[in-house]
């Protein structure tokens, strides 16, 4: 039992020291930390970030279990800090992507807008590898209210109504497993508004208050095709 308590101990300690480094490189950019999450597929083995398709659609819950995120493997290296404006003015620092590449990032994807989000029968949301009709490529669409967001630019507005950046997820990530793990944000949350708006629809879907319960130690991860029936293109 004691070498048990050494152990958490040792865990705790560890866990403490990575959220305050975190908190040290985002002094610009308070990190909001939450559960620390491995990110892991549909067996519970861990995502590894040399694995994830490029320009494909990821999605996990994060940091509640009914507030979705995106997790995209970007065609470039985005290593660069971004300054991001929010709605009421105040500006944030987002440090780019994760991984061996530099190129793995994570936004929530829940419009900033009117708060669309994916969903298991259809998500009007997603990443569009090619430009379309309604906006360039390599941008996150919201096809509800025509909200257009650069994932290699910290999910910053580059057309439409939404009035500021979707939040960011911060990722660590281990080079020597290669494995990925969600630590808390940066950015503009929706999470309340995402409550308020979706209360009655969230509790029939999740039962009642556990919408709002945290994630755990463990998000899955999905493509989007097989998370939700039907994406909108636009």
């Amino acid at each position: 039992m004691k070498r048990r308590a050494f152990l958490g101990s040792c865990a705790a300690l560890s866990g403490a020291a990575t959220l305050q480094a975190l908190a040290d490189a985002h002094a610009d950019s308070p990190l909001r930390p939450y559960s620390r999450t491995r990110l892991v597929d549909i067996h519970g083995d861990p995502i590894r970030a040399q694995k994830l398709a490029p320009e494909t659609n990821y999605v996990f819950h994060y940091p509640y279990e009914s507030t979705p995120c995106f997790l995209l493997k970007l065609p470039r290296r985005i290593a660069e800090a971004k300054t991001l404006t929010r709605e009421d003015g105040s500006s944030y620092a987002w440090r780019g992507g994760v991984g061996a590449e530099r190129a793995v990032v994570a936004f929530s994807a829940i419009c900033a807008h009117k708060l669309a989000y994916p969903t298991r029968e259809v998500s009007f949301i997603r990443y569009q590898r090619e430009r379309s009709a309604t906006s360039g490529g390599a941008v996150i669409h919201c096809c509800a209210d025509h909200s257009v967001y650069d994932p290699a630019q910290g999910a910053r507005v580059v057309s439409g109504p939404a009035p500021q950046p979707l939040a960011a997820i911060v990722l660590e990530h281990d080079p020597a497993s290669d494995e990925l793990v969600a630590l808390g944000t940066v950015g503009a949350e929706q999470f309340d508004a995402f409550f308020r708006k979706y209360d009655m629809k969230l509790e029939l879907e999740y039962g009642p208050g556990k919408a709002r319960r945290a994630i755990g130690d463990r998000a899955v991860v999905r493509e989007l095709t097989t998370y939700c029936k039907t994406t909108i293109q636009c």
